[in-house]
This record gives structure tokens, C-alpha cells and sequence, in this order.
């Protein structure tokens, strides 16, 4: 996050693209209703400035702003906030977005300076997205130790135009770690009613087996990682855990610390290993802070998405015989995020993918394959009256019906996209003219079985199949499939006037 002059200006400031004007409701909802601290902000700016510095020779980000500081507020001052949610409020103790962003300055200062330059390095190093842990301020003078991840939205990679950035309240965990430097017998009462989950772990012996790897004379720690997985696992097992807090147990569903730790292959389970390989590496390079985000599972098997920050105690840095790992749970943070690509890359009607995934796929295959590739339009037949007659909510019905039957006809490679009102395209990477006809055909069968579930406006296709082969633009490729269904289209009307735009 900036410093005192960034996000200076607002959504209110500028009306957004037609597309966020038209944005489902329930986009927008999800969006303000989250349980974390929610911003989209434009970087589109801040890329121009890049490639322009880039442009005049520049390499070393970093060095060039340590030269002028005054560089770093000609970043912060190009990044646009276009919207926050409630949660966004609440945290930093205002009224309303105007009150927010008139007061950044006193939100965004003192400690940011640096972590706002490790961010910007982690974009100019090409990364689509930044993590960085700093401070803000309440407007009501409160301090927060906040976690910031930031990460340019799907189909937004090209402009940095929209960034969702997630901020989450870490000064809890943080006042424990302070504290727990000066004084272990307060530390031990903070630590037990600590609203994280804390685990106490001794690290000696995986210290151990490090020295007398490095002893061998290995240079590259990851490829000998790599190559040698049971040295992974082997330092798993070493790990000697000494103590849980309550907030463990009551995270983890387990019912006693003896259960707890008892059944740790339950928790830290699956892609755990890779993770941890990752933590050796920290470990081998000196680095003893470090935080990343895991997967690890309850008791009772619930899924949970942590952030995870391991730290050697004050005065054990020789031995590891003392560490805090400190776990908080952002399962809830991780889902919001997981619905917000979701949005970004499918239609919430039909639930299928939407054209924004559409323009990007046919982009990808036209590069990459593979061939043949064969797309068929598909229309749905008298959505325009049903709408006039009946109202667009039975409209919309039909319209998710639509979705439904294209849904089920269809496995991965395959996808189905809702591209306009009535209009979808099914894209079949690696099929030939043969292959598509059965796709139809497997379409056909599920209108006329939907059809026998639902009463009222039946269900009805256009559609047109069309293929290209290796080295043909798949543009052509979809105009001809839009020719063929354009005449299965008047055919059902059997009137040429009466094409899509009429219907």
C-alpha cells in the first residue's frame, strides 16, 4: 500500500466501464458484504510509468527510487481507488468511502515508505500480484498491523487496471510477538488466550540435518530438495512440538492438546511436504522469519486456508530449540477471493463462462492449440418474445436452462460461453468435424430431456458447427459456424427476416 499522497482518486471521481456499470448485483453485494477488507484500485498508471522508466534504461527498481525518493509518490499518486467495502470502513473507522479517501494521508504514513517500494519491486519483477506486511493508521489515530496482498484480476494482466487488494487486521499477533521479546511470563498468558493459533516447536534437530548437509558441501539446497524428498520428510519428523495455545484447539477441532498432536498427520497433510520444502529453503538461506499461505485441515477434515509465520525465539537463533509458529485462518479471506475470479471469468446467469473468458480462449487456442479446433454458435430460439410476453424473469429462465443443458453436455477440454443476450459459443479444442456433430447431437438430447422437466416455453437451439485446422484464424473459422446457424435460425422460423436481431 502507498504512502501519504496514493489512492487520490476515487470511483466517485469517474464513472466506471460499461461493463462494471452492468455488473450482476450480486457481484457488488458479495464484493461489500465480505468479512475482509476489500479495495479495487486502477495501477494502469503506475505500468505506463514503469514502461516508460523501462524505456530509458532503467533495470533496478530499487535503486532507482532509492536515488529520488520523490519517484515513490509518482507511483503512489497514480494508483485510483475505485471502490472499497464495508469492512474497509469499519477497519480504518469511517463514516463513508468520501470520508476514506479524503483522509488517506492519515491512513497510509511513517512505516509504509519501504514496504510500499517492496511492493512496487514485486510488480516491476513481473509478479501479478504483491504480498507485504506494514502499518496503517485508523482515522481515529488507532495503529493496525495490517497483511496486504494485492493481485491484478484475470483478463486486467495487460492494463493493471484493476487490482483486488485484500487487508487483514494482523496487530494481535503482532502485539504478541512484541511482547513475547519482553517479558515470558506475560508472553505465556497472551500466548494461551491468543485469539491466533500458536504452536511453540523445537527445530534443533532439523538444524542438525541442515549443518551436515551443508557440511557434504551441497550448494543448491533446492535441487538437492528435489532430488532427495526423504530428506524433506525426514525434517518433518524432526520437528518436536513443545506447546499449543487454546485458539489451536478450538481452530483444529480438537478436543485435548494429547488428541491435538497425536493426530498432526491429519492436520498437515497432502501438499504440505512442498510447502515445507519451501520453508527449508528460508531456513537454509538464514532467513529465520519467514510467512507463507498453506493448507491444512481440522480434525473433522474441513479444509483451511492459513497464513503461516515462523519465527526464531530471541536469543535461539544458534539452536532453533525455540520457535513460534503462528497460524491464522483466512479460509474466509481465500473464498471471497476464489468468488471474485469466479465473477471475473463467468456469467452468474447461466453460471457458464462469459466473454471476457471467451476472447481470451480463442486467443489461447489460436496460439496454442491444438487443432483442429471446432466452435458451434448456438442461439436460443424466441428468448425475445418470451421476454415480451412473460416478462424478463421467465426470460432469464430459459436463459438458465440454457446454461444448464450446455453445462452438462460438456467435459473439460471443453467450454461453453455465454458472449451475448442469447448467444453462446462451445469450444472444442482438438476435435474435428465428426467430433462436433456429436457434441450437437448430445445437446439435442438434453433440450428434449429438459425439456420433459420443465413446463411452459419449451427450450429450442440454433446452432452452427464449424472447424479450423492448423495455421487457419479461428475468426473465419467462427463466422462460418455463425453462418450455419444463422440459417438453422430462419429455418425455424421459416422466414429470412425473422434472423437473431429479430428474435
Amino acid at each position: 500500500m502507498p504512502n501519504d499522497e496514493r489512492r487520490v482518486a476515487h470511483a466517485a471521481s469517474r464513472p466506471l466501464n460499461a461493463a462494471a456499470a452492468t455488473a450482476p448485483t450480486d457481484d457488488a453485494d458479495m464484493f461489500d458484504l465480505a468479512p475482509v477488507s476489500l479495495w479495487l484500485e486502477d495501477f494502469s498508471a503506475v505500468r505506463e510509468l514503469f514502461e516508460s522508466w523501462r524505456a530509458e534504461g532503467v533495470t533496478d527498481l530499487r535503486a532507482h527510487l532509492a536515488e529520488d525518493p520523490a519517484r515513490i509518490s509518482a507511483c503512489s499518486s497514480r494508483i485510483r481507488v475505485l471502490k472499497v467495502n464495508r469492512r474497509t470502513l469499519s477497519l480504518f473507522a469511517a463514516k463513508d468511502v468520501d470520508h476514506l479517501v479524503l483522509n488517506l494521508a492519515s491512513v497510509f504514513r511513517d512505516d509504509m515508505l519501504q514496504t510500499h517500494v517492496d511492493e512496487l519491486d514485486q510488480l516491476w519483477s513481473g509478479k501479478p500480484q504483491f504480498v507485504s506486511q506494514t502499518v496503517n493508521y485508523t482515522l481515529d489515530g488507532r495503529r493496525l498491523d495490517v497483511l496486504l496482498k494485492a493481485v491484478i484480476l484475470p483478463g486486467h494482466e495487460a492494463r493493471w487496471d484493476r487490482v483486488l487488494v485484500t487487508i487483514e487486521d494482523i496487530t494481535e499477533l503482532e502485539d504478541v510477538r512484541r511482547k513475547a521479546a519482553h517479558s515470558e511470563l506475560y508472553a505465556r498468558g497472551l500466548f494461551e488466550h491468543s485469539p491466533v493459533s500458536l504452536w511453540v516447536e523445537d527445530f534443533s534437530s532439523v538444524k542438525q540435518l541442515l549443518d551436515e548437509v551443508r557440511e557434504q558441501g551441497i550448494v543448491d539446497f533446492r535441487t538437492f530438495t528435489n532430488v532427495h524428498p526423504e530428506f524433506v520428510e525426514r525434517c518433518m519428523q524432526e520437528i518436536h512440538v513443545l506447546d499449543v495455545n487454546q485458539h489451536t484447539l478450538k481452530m483444529f477441532a480438537a478436543p485435548t492438546k494429547p488428541t491435538l498432536l497425536a493426530r498432526l498427520a491429519d492436520i498437515f497433510r497432502d501438499d504440505m511436504q512442498q510447502h515445507f520444502q519451501e520453508q527449508l529453503i528460508d531456513l537454509w538461506e538464514h532467513r529465520l522469519f519467514h510467512q507463507r499461505e498453506v493448507i491444512n485441515y481440522s480434525l473433522e477434515g474441513a479444509e483451511l486456508n492459513v497464513h503461516l509465520q515462523f519465527s526464531v525465539f530471541p536469543g535461539h537463533e544458534r539452536d532453533w530449540d525455540l520457535v513460534l509458529v503462528a497460524l491464522t485462518d483466512i479460509t474466509a479471506r481465500k473464498k471471497a477471493e476464489a468468488y471474485l475470479e469466479f465473477l471475473g471469468k463467468h456469467d452468474v446467469l447461466t453460471k457458464l463462462k462469459n466473454r471476457s473468458f471467451y476472447v481470451d480462449e480463442i486467443n489461447r487456442l489460436e496460439r496454442k492449440g491444438p487443432f483442429p479446433v471446432t466452435a458451434i454458435a448456438v442461439d436460443v430460439n424466441g428468448l425475445k418474445g418470451v421476454n415480451d410476453q412473460l416478462g424478463h424473469a421467465a426470460g432469464d429462465a430459459l436463459l438458465r436452462r440454457a446454461g444448464e443443458v450446455l453445462g452438462k453436455a460438456l467435459e473439460k477440454p471443453f467450454q461453453a460461453a455465454r458472449i451475448g443476450g442469447d448467444e453462446f459459443v462451445v469450444l472444442l479444442p482438438g476435435t474435428d468435424e465428426r467430433g462436433g456433430e456429436q457434441v450437437m447431437e448430445s445437446i439435442r438430447q438434453l433440450v428434449e430431456v429438459n425439456n420433459q422437466f420443465y413446463s411452459g416455453m419449451p427450450l429450442s437451439f440454433a446452432m452452427g458447427a464449424a472447424t479450423a485446422q492448423d495455421g487457419e484464424r479461428l475468426e473465419a473459422m467462427l463466422q462460418r459456424a455463425d453462418a450455419v446457424m444463422y440459417a438453422e435460425k430462419r429455418a425455424h422460423y421459416g422466414n429470412a427476416e425473422n434472423d437473431r436481431r429479430a428474435d
